[in-house]
């Protein structure tokens, strides 16, 4: 008989009546039986949750700090052990588990520092009019309350630390619910979180199956949701709990233009080279994969084949094995719709340069050309390995092809022109500008999230904290000033 993982509730483990099998999208194999919470459970969660939020607001900065120092540093103790886990059950290649892992060492370390000098206080003299005579305002952020996390499974244990840290962080309690299909990963940032002196109740993981979600967004002892997730989802929680404090990142279809000045030899090289890298990195199941290039019509017929030939040279198969590039889906229902999305390209019209095909959960790296605008996977967002490439003339064009989109996460842009750069700055309708590189780019610590219909809110550690929080100040009367 093989062990059922315990999940955490209020900082203990603790086990449900039932459990659910999780299963390799590589092979099909049983990675891990987990252990899901009773309503009883997950109502004494919250419970809990709720009946430390004043305590775990006054917890002292350096209790907290320590707690995200220590997580930080098993999280790096423990990567090689971490990082095949995450590779088991969400099928990613394990040069990119490692790397997902080191993102977590560095989310808990930047919480950890941020914890030291969040809410430090601003004054602000009121006698500027005379009303405000001997009058200062001291403001402070304090907690909305506890938070809940709901977490994907693209990022199985980062964007389960982009939920957890800043909440501790900010002294806020965080009730966490992963992905059904990865929740190995937060159970092991369970582990860690347990040796650590954090108040009871502050923190739950709980591997609640998505019917039940909706109780939790509806408990009113919960007015903070962090949800990363689809358009669908995102929108349909914000819309049924207007009064709550939502952060949503929603994804979108990110595009790589690559402009006229771009254009040497090695320019080229370069951008193809990153473009094939990152539109099939995680299988493509990233909010910020490469999905459009937009190319002027100066260099695209030269970058074309580069792209095509980089993309070929992409290593499939068994994500366990070093070598490899590109694993599997999450499941075989995710390659078949990108499967779906492909063939009805093609049928429109679309010419396939490379890939195209479907094996269980493996779809093969793709590169399609003369896309219809108003096929699928021209409007939505693929989430796997499939890459448009389309020709403009100039810059207006190129940046205009960017902005025709309901989303607007981030954009990569390949020039060496400052001027446009800056242009690039201010015309494009997204939430990040990456500039010499691909839209796939982001740095845990900077402010992320989108325009349009690409959520709202922002992630990077900080820009959280100041999401769960919000100022309260005080005045104080009767000061020599």
């Amino acid at each position: 008989m093989r062990a059922t993982h315990a999940f955490w509730l209020a900082g203990r483990q603790a086990t449900g009546e039932t459990a659910f099998d999780v299963t390799s999208p590589w092979d099909g194999r049983v990675v891990g039986a987990v252990s899901v919470p009773t309503e009883a459970q997950v109502e004494e969660a919250v419970a809990a949750a709720y009946a430390v939020r004043d305590e775990f607001a006054a917890t002292p900065a350096h209790v907290r700090a320590a707690a995200l120092d220590h997580v930080s540093r098993r999280l790096a103790e423990r990567t090689e052990e971490i990082a095949r886990l995450i590779s088991a059950e969400n099928g990613k290649p394990m040069k990119w588990a490692r790397g997902e892992v080191g993102r977590a060492v560095s989310v808990f370390r930047f919480a950890s520092e941020e914890a030291r000098r969040f809410n430090g206080g601003e004054a602000q003299r009121l006698d500027t009019d005379a009303g405000g005579q001997g009058r200062l305002a001291f403001t402070r952020r304090f907690p909305k309350g506890v938070v809940l996390g709901i977490a994907p499974f693209n990022f199985p244990l980062n964007l389960c630390a982009h939920k957890v840290a800043p909440a501790i962080a900010a002294g806020a309690p965080i009730v966490l619910k992963p992905a059904p299909a990865t929740p190995l990963s937060a159970l092991v940032l369970g582990e860690l979180l347990a040796e650590t002196e954090l108040p009871a109740g502050s923190w739950s993981v709980l591997p609640v199956p998505n019917d039940r979600m909706p109780a939790l967004v509806q408990d009113e002892r919960l007015p903070v949701i962090s949800f990363t997730g689809s358009e669908k989802v995102g929108y349909a929680i914000m819309d049924s709990v207007p009064r709550k404090h939502c952060t949503l990142e929603l994804g979108g279809n990110g595009a790589a233009v690559v402009l006229a000045d771009f254009a040497s030899d090695e320019d080229l090289d370069r951008a193809a080279n990153r473009i094939a890298t990152f539109s099939n990195y995680q299988g493509g199941q990233s909010c910020i994969s490469v999905q459009r290039v937009i190319a002027d019509a100066s260099v695209y017929d030269r970058l074309l084949p580069r792209i095509v030939a980089a993309v070929e040279a992409q290593v499939t198969g068994d994500p366990s094995d070093d070598a490899t590039d590109v694993g599997p889906l999450v499941s075989e229902d995710a390659a078949q719709r990108v499967e779906s999305w492909v063939n009805e390209a093609v049928e429109a019209g679309a010419t396939l340069h490379t890939g195209g095909e479907r094996d269980g959960a493996s779809y093969a790296p793709t590169v399609l050309t003369d896309v219809p605008a108003d096929v699928t996977i021209s409007c939505e967002e693929v989430f796997g390995p499939v890459l448009t490439v389309q020709k403009v003339n100039g810059e207006e064009e190129a940046f205009a092809a960017v902005n025709d989109s309901k989303y607007g996460l981030q954009a990569g842009v390949f020039t060496h022109d400052l001027q446009t750069a800056f242009r690039a700055h201010r015309a494009l309708e997204v939430g990040g500008v990456v500039v010499g590189d691909v839209p796939s780019y982001r740095a845990d610590q900077m402010p992320y999230g989108g325009a349009k219909q690409s959520g709202v809110g922002r992630e990077g550690v900080r820009f959280a904290m100041e999401d769960y929080t919000y100022e309260r100040v005080m005045v104080l009367t009767g000061l020599a000033l």
